[in-house]
Parts: structure tokens; sequence; C-alpha cells
């Protein structure tokens, strides 16, 4: 039976020509995509295997014979084989050449020296680090730089071929007898309704999200330019966090961090791997022990989640609440400390698609009601949750309550506010980088609320709570990660005490000050002259600045006095941001460190420890000094994470100031006895760090004997 036609040749021509242009594009993406992550494994490998290399070089030849094998070593080393690393390079026909080594015991030899490797490697971790370029480093950044720039749009050309490059191949097959006068004449009638199908379906791909997609992410990969070593550096500078997340992605565990399990109990990890991630809108690359604690949050549903500081808490959080938006979910809800309250809202745009509503000061009730009305994230503070009503049947998807430990007393009016907005949540995350372990009253209160069942299995087990057992109760419902367990990429912490003599004046100044009890003053030994050109921690502090300059790096300078941070801005004069102190308001403090993070090589950042030590992420500066030692230590560590953490690309450089025969040598000597007796006795954790704090008491003590001391030298002058 005849069949009109109802296609042009042209037509049916042109639309192939199209979509074969696109499969060509969407193949050569794939295989760029595929040669550019080989030349990232390629390039990190053999960083990794240089280090081996230089391992193996240390170790003595004699340890070939740790198996009592009996081999020639003294022969050996007549040939010059003088360390494992030599014989591992060696050819095993080359080792038998030499006398009373056969070629079993060459081929022994080289199985010893390869085992030795494996286990080496085994442990290796790679760090990148802007102090140690080389070429092999700046080999991989390039590699990396070049992925960063292809990596979305290229893994999108891969799923787009993957999803229909076998149904465009068959519908251009059907449509083919339309492309030609006599193929479609002698064409028989059902291959004349195929191909007409063929045509609707072609023409529907290609002007529906498949072709849209496809053609819009080979246009960016056009656009993808040349990057040379200094610019791939600088954008590592930027952006280390991707760049390490997409080595892992490439050559997973090349960081040290191939546990897949991530500390939890096997039966568990085994079910929160199989929990699926919906990440379309998150606007950055996840770490794996991120995407990893983000399917934890998403399966468990009321969590704890305790990384150490640094870790990406925030980000982890964000990512939570972009996978359930994808899911059907509408609405979320973030509590935090009004310090921070900007920095989240800042996040949550910059890091994500979601739209945020700041719930804060006169404007909160109508800006509730905008977010019951629109949905996106509310973002409040502990402060204002008193003021929040919710109607008894409305529920959201999801509450964040960040620093969850500001809740830990049950009665305090801010923990019952929160609690009671949690009961409209369906899913619950409780954050806090500070560690729990050590005082499982504040624990149990804490995840009473979240999963009381498991709150209440582990009352009483305070004595346990560094057991295998008890992390085993706690892991459903609390999950914490170290930095040194997940960030084996971080560059070096370098912590140096600089020890300064005092001069005439300021040690008349302190001496009178420790004399007369004046504990405040006594503590700001050497700040305390009116004349800083003769404080000897003064000169210490600008050479260390001028040094910082010349190395292209910026400083953050801690205090804990409001008088000493004075006189510092008085010191450093136009190179100087800040100060941030307890009277700056969050968003105030925010856009200085802004300002900061634009700023030239040699600025200088000044904080009072205790607000610029929390909620603040200055990566930009890689030298801090403290100008005092702090009755707690967690104070002082608190404040050097803010630069000391992910994103970090340069060594951290930590000064401590300190003045020989004064009180900052007696509060170091003291602590660090409480230090070596923790670290003796006790599991490791912030809340047991700062149980060794230095009380009033304490002090006064070290007043006392220095009242002694100074007496003491004062009679033997007479």
């Amino acid at each position: 039976m005849f069949m009109a036609k109802e296609i042009k040749s042209s037509k049916a021509k042109k639309l192939i020509e199209r979509h074969r242009k696109i499969m060509s594009g969407l193949d050569k993406a794939e295989k760029d995509y595929l040669a550019l992550a080989k030349e990232v494994k390629t390039a990190s490998e053999d960083i990794i295997n240089e280090g081996l290399a230089e391992l193996l070089s240390d170790i003595p030849i004699e340890e070939l014979n740790r198996e009592k094998k009996g081999f020639r070593v003294k022969n050996l080393r007549k040939r010059g084989y003088n360390t494992i690393g030599d014989v591992h390079k060696a050819s095993a026909s080359a080792l038998a050449s030499v006398n009373g080594i056969s070629d079993e015991g060459a081929k022994e030899i080289k199985r010893i020296a390869k085992k030795m490797l494996t286990q080496s490697r085994k442990g290796a971790k790679m760090r990148l680090s802007e102090d140690d370029k080389n070429p092999r480093s700046t080999k991989l950044i390039i590699a990396l730089a070049k992925l960063s720039k292809v990596y979305t749009p290229s893994t999108h050309c891969i799923e787009l071929a993957k999803g229909a490059s076998d149904t465009v191949t068959a519908e251009i097959a059907a449509l083919t007898p339309a492309t030609g006068g006599m193929k479609w004449f002698f064409a028989h009638s059902t291959k004349k309704e195929a191909a007409i199908a063929a045509f609707g379906k072609l023409t529907e791909l290609i002007e529906g999200d498949y072709g849209k997609n496809a053609e819009e992410n080979l246009r960016l990969l056009k656009k993808a330019v040349f990057i040379n070593a200094d610019e791939a550096w600088r954008e590592f500078s930027k952006n280390s966090a991707e760049f390490f997340a997409l080595l892992e992605t490439i050559n997973p565990g090349i960081l040290g961090t191939d546990d897949v399990l991530y500390g939890l109990p096997e039966d568990l990890a085994l079910q929160i791997q199989e929990q699926s991630l919906a990440l379309d809108g998150l606007q950055c690359t996840l770490r794996r022990y991120q995407e990893w604690g983000v399917k934890y949050i998403l399966h468990q549903k009321r969590v704890l989640l305790g990384d150490e500081m640094g870790l990406g808490k925030t980000i982890q959080a964000i990512a939570a609440m972009v996978s359930l938006k994808n899911t059907g979910a509408s609405h979320f809800m973030v509590v935090c400390p009004a310090s921070v309250l900007s920095n989240w809202c800042r996040e949550i745009s910059k890091m994500s698609t979601l739209a945020v509503i700041k719930v804060h000061g006169a404007s909160r009730e109508d800006a509730v009601n905008t977010w019951i009305e629109q949905g996106g994230v509310a973002v409040t503070t502990y402060e204002t949750t008193g003021y929040i009503a919710l109607n008894r049947g409305f529920k959201f998807s999801m509450l964040v309550v960040d620093e969850a430990h500001y809740i830990k007393n049950p009665e305090a009016q801010r923990t019952v506010n929160v609690k009671n907005i949690s009961t409209f949540a369906q899913n619950i995350l409780f954050m806090t980088g500070t560690a729990l372990e050590n005082n499982v009253d504040e624990m149990v209160s804490l995840i009473s609320t979240l999963q009381p069942k498991v709150a209440a299995s582990i009352k009483g087990m305070e004595a346990l709570s560094s057991a295998p057992q008890f992390r085993e109760k706690i892991a459903p419902v609390y999950y914490r990660r170290r930095r040194a367990e997940v960030l084996t990429e971080l560059p070096e912490l370098i912590e140096n005490r600089d020890w300064c003599t005092m001069t005439e004046a300021e040690e008349a100044v302190y001496e009178a000050a420790v004399l007369g009890k004046r504990y405040a003053e006594a503590r700001r030994v050497s700040w305390n002259v009116d004349d800083l050109s003769l404080s000897s921690k003064a000169t210490r502090l600008t050479e260390i600045i001028e040094d910082a300059a010349e190395d292209g790096r910026k400083v953050i300078v801690f205090t804990f006095f409001l008088d000493t941070m004075e006189k510092l801005m008085g010191l450093m004069g136009e190179r100087c941001y800040g100060p941030i102190n307890g009277s700056v308001s969050p968003q105030r403090r925010q856009e200085i460190v802004d300002e900061f993070e634009k700023a030239p090589a040699g600025s200088v950042l000044a904080a009072q420890i205790q607000a610029g030590g929390t909620g603040l992420n200055i990566q930009s500066a890689s030298v801090v000094i403290i100008c005092e030692p702090q009755f707690k230590p967690s104070i002082e560590n608190q404040a050097i994470s803010r630069a000391y953490r992910m994103g970090q690309t340069r060594n951290v450089l930590v000064h401590r100031l300190l003045c020989e025969d004064s009180v900052d040598e007696k509060i170091t000597e003291v602590l660090e006895q409480k230090q070596n007796v923790f670290n003796a006795f006790a599991d490791s954790s912030v809340v047991a760090e700062e149980s060794m704090e230095l009380d009033n008491k304490s002090f006064g003590n070290i007043i006392e004997e220095e009242i002694s001391r100074i007496n003491a030298k004062r009679d033997s002058a007479q």
C-alpha cells in the first residue's frame, strides 16, 4: 500500500546530522575527560611513588635479612646496593650478577623490596602546598586546574550520552529511509511508519532537555582555555577544597583517606553507603568524607554531627537540604548563634540555589510568614527562636542547629525554644565541633531530643566513653571525624614559642603590676608599657610581620585584652584590618574578614581571641600570632583553627609571644604539665582539654611565686 511521504529528506538529513554532531561531541567529551582523569591519576601516583622511593632509600640493605634469608648483603654493598631503594630500582638480572646471589635469590630480593613498597604505600599520604612547588606537584596542579574547569560539563555530557546514545542510534537508523527519494519509495510501509515516528522522537529529543543540555555543555567545554602553572597555583589557592575533592574522585585513597567505613560499625556503614543523594543545585564539590556525612544525615534523619572544626559541617548541612529539596522537600530552618547568622546566609546562597530568608530583628514575624508561604531556608538565632510561633499542623523538612552545645542545659530557655521548634521538623541535624565523648551528661542531654532510646541506653556509661562498645551504641545518632583522620592533605602546622627578653622599662612596669597583685595587668606583660618601642614582644611581632610580607603571607594577631589590641592597631597602622572584638556586630566581622581576604600580602587582622576564635574562616592568613598565653588551651586551638582548616594551601606558622622570667613562663609550664598528665591517662578531646584550664586560684599561686622571685632578685642586688 502506498504511503504519502510526510518527511522532507532535507529535514531528515539535517536532523540526523545535528544528532550525529552532538553524539560526536559527547563522545569526544568523554574521551577528553578520561584522558585528563588519567593525567591526574598518573601525576598523583608519581608524587606518591617519589615519596615511597625516598622512604625505601632510607631503609638499609640489611633489612633484607629480617626474615633470616641469609642474603650476602656485604657483596650487595660492594656493588653499590646500599638500601632497599637501590635493589627495588635494579633488575633481577643485575642483582643475580652479584657474587653469591642466585637467580632465585635475586627474585626473592625483588619480592621483599616490592612487599616493603606495598606496605609503605598503604600508609602513604600526599600533601600539596604552595610552600612546596616542584615539577611533579605543579604537573598535578595544572591537571587538576584543567579538570576543575571541565569537570561539571564533562560529567553532564557523559551522563547525557549514557542515557540517550542507544536510543538516538536506533532512531537514526529508523529514520534513514526518509533521507533519499528512492529509499523512501522502495521502503515497506512499516519502515515508513517507523521513520515518521523516529523523526518525531528525534525532533522531541533535540528540542527538549537532551538537546538543549547537550549543546550547552558542549559550548561550555569549548570555552575551556589553556592554563599555565602560575594560573593553576592561583586557582588552587582559591579553590583547594574543590581540587582535593576532584583528586579523591579520580584517585580514591590517594590522600590516605580510603577507609570507606569512616569509623562507623560495619552493619550501619553498609546501610549508609546505599543512601542515594540528589545534589543538583549544590554549587560546590563535596569531599568523600563530606558526601559520606551527608548520607549519614539523610539516612539516620535525627543526628548530631560532631566533626572537628574546619571539616565543613556547614556544607554538609547545606548538601543535605539540597538533596531533600530535590526529592520534594520545601521548608528548612537553621538555628545558629548571632555571630554566624550572616555567614550562614552567605554560605547557603554561595553554595546552593536554595532560597534564604533571614529571620532576625524587627522584621522577624514577616520573615517567618514569608518562609511559611514561599519555602526555602529560614536562618535565625537562638534568641529569636522564642518569637517563632508555628501552627500545630505545620511541618517542615529539616531543622539544623549549629553550635548545638549551646542547648546542653535542658532548663535553659533557648533549649526549651529549640526543642519546641524541633517538634515541627521531620529531620533534625544538631552540629557541634566540641567533642562530647568525655562529658556523657551533655551528650545525653543533646541526643535525647534526637533519639531518646539511644540517650537512655548510654546513661551511666561515663567510664566507658572511649570504649568501642560505647561508640557502637552512639553511632546511630552521634558521628564525629577528626581533622587528622580525613584532612590528611593539610599543609604542616608549625608552632613556635618566641621567647622575648624584657627591656628594663617593661620589666619595671611588669614587676610593679605583680607586686601590686594587679592580675590582668601582670598578664599583659610587655604590652603595658606606654612606648611600644620599649616592648620586646612588639619588636618580635613587627619582625614576624615583616618576614610574612616578604614571604607573601598574611597575618592574624590574637590577644585577650582590648587594651593590647588598641596598641596593636596603632603599632601596625594602615596594614591592619579590624579589630574584631565582642562589640563588633557579626555582619561587620564578616565584612572585615572579606576586606582582609582581598588585602595584599603583609596585611594583618587584629582579633580578640574570644571573638575571632569562633565562627570565622580566615584561610587567606597563614601566620598566627598569639600575644599572651591563654588560660584555656582550647581557646588558642580554636583561634588557630580559623586559619588551619580545609582550604588552607600553605604551611601555617603559629607564633606564641612569651617573656622569660614572667607569668608567661609559669602559665606555659603549668599547662604543659597538665597536658602531659592528660596525654598519659585520657583520650584526646576538646572538652577534656577545656578541663585543663588555669583557674584564678592557680594563677594567684603563680603571682605569689613571682612576688617571691622578684623580692629575692632585689634582695640579691642590694
